[in-house]
């Protein structure tokens, strides 16, 4: 029989409702064996997520506010208590609940502390279902310096899942270098589904969430934008990673080497189509131009320009020491003969941080100018098809300049897959509008 890994969102575990919408998906396919669930998420706009108050009960237990995580994590109880009474069936949630505060008092951890809505949740799961339920602990592994050992990891999960023919699993940790538990970055219940999907050889990943699908664009910005059937694993990590957050753009690398394609489903309206993504795309290329529009707002870019930069050796590594030493990252590294740029994230630079950067710079290169830019949004415009059509850049870049948009910056990758500008803040939803009117409108 083949087999389907269920990975269901925190809107599809919000409620005791929900999760009973949800547990019926998984049982009308009996090819859905494996289900993977995150803890329980938004139920209304203003709501807050089970895994933010653990944080804060996390940050409680450590400034040594016992009253204040008391508090915060009654609320958390009421929410699960309340799940169960929905669901209609005990399901001896206090058991857990009280198990979890203990270990938290007594100095678990934060990264345990944020995994319990997980572990709880799919508890609820694996009752409602009538189905073990497996830890991540006893497969996911981390290495010493907190990356997923993914030999270890999926060797481990073959062996442990093939004792069940059906399982819930918790999304989101695993089991330290330390032997304790560790995260995954917000958003990595989307990493275990594929994981478990990579573990157990599956024909099919499905991520269950609460859209049906990627659209070309961000509907909070264009209107009803078109609905993409399918994407490759290439084009969705740039989209992800470029602020599309349907699926976590790290999701794809456990199921890619297998070639395991991957669906988003909407647990409110299942008979939705969705989307898929694959290693290959069927469509024909010369079909479409591109495939999705995504973009990110507070940048900063710090130009460095210095007359024969091409021939010092060493000047590029000199530079990102400086930002290396910091522990910052950049986004990207335009470059011409004797200008540099680093793209980084407004968030490193708080505090000062920027003019520090600009003098270690200085004192690491002696460049002959050095300035910022600040409060860039990148827009990345992503397509296989971008390469096969003659004029897509000038098609672009015309449509910013009929719309009165400055571009300050512009990076394309040498894969041809996308087209990364960079202009001011307030440009964002305008720059964002006009590219796709102009490779979407009828």
């Amino acid at each position: 029989m083949d087999i389907k890994v269920c990975k269901f969102g925190g809107t599809s575990m919000a409620s005791g409702n929900v999760i009973l919408s949800a547990a019926k998906i998984v049982e009308s396919d009996a090819q859905r064996r494996y289900v993977v669930v995150s803890a329980p998420g938004k139920r209304f706009s203003g709501d807050i997520k089970v895994t933010d108050l653990l944080y804060q009960c996390s940050d409680e237990v450590e400034s040594g506010d016992i009253a204040a995580f008391k508090e915060t994590f009654g609320k958390i109880r009421v929410r699960f208590t309340n799940i169960e009474k929905e669901i209609g069936k005990p399901l001896h949630i206090e058991d857990g609940l009280n198990e979890a505060e203990q270990e938290i008092l007594n100095g678990a951890g934060r990264d345990y502390c944020a995994s319990r809505g997980e572990f709880l949740a799919a508890k609820i799961m694996a009752a409602v279902l009538d189905v073990p339920f497996v830890d991540a602990t006893e497969f996911v592994r981390f290495d010493e310096n907190g990356l997923l050992d993914q030999n270890k990891t999926f060797a481990l999960g073959a062996e442990v899942l093939k004792q069940y023919s059906r399982a819930v699993i918790p999304g989101f940790y695993g089991l330290g270098a330390n032997g304790k538990v560790k995260t995954f970055s917000r958003g990595g219940g989307d990493i275990s589904g594929s994981i478990v999907a990579r573990s157990v050889m599956a024909n099919l990943y499905e991520n269950w969430t609460d859209v049906s699908g990627f659209y070309v664009c961000d509907p909070r910005i264009v209107n009803s934008p078109k609905w993409i059937p399918e994407l490759t694993y290439q084009e969705l990590r740039e989209l992800s990673y470029m602020g599309a957050n349907v699926l976590h753009s790290e999701s794809i690398f456990p199921v890619r080497s297998a070639g395991i394609p991957i669906r988003i489903c909407n647990t409110f309206r299942p008979e939705d189509a969705g989307t898929y993504i694959v290693k290959n795309s069927t469509r024909d290329i010369r079909d479409y131009v591109v495939t999705g529009i995504a973009g990110k707002k507070d940048f900063t870019s710090i130009t460095l320009e210095k007359s024969l930069m091409n021939a010092e050796v060493g000047f590029v590594e000199k530079v990102l020491s400086v930002i290396g030493k910091r522990g910052i990252s950049f986004e990207h590294l335009p470059s011409g003969i004797d200008t540099m740029s680093l793209v980084i994230d407004n968030e490193y630079l708080k505090g000062g941080v920027l003019q520090e950067l600009i003098d270690e710079f200085t004192a690491a290169v002696h460049p002959d100018k050095v300035y910022a830019h600040e409060n860039i949004a990148l827009i990345a415009t992503v397509g296989h098809g971008m390469a096969k059509n003659v004029g897509t850049s000038a098609r672009l870049f015309k449509a910013l300049s009929e719309a009165g948009i400055n571009v300050n910056m512009i990076d394309q990758g040498s894969s041809e897959l996308n087209i990364i500008v960079g202009v001011e803040n307030k440009d964002y939803a305008d720059c964002l509008k006009a590219i796709y009117n102009e490779f979407f409108s009828e």
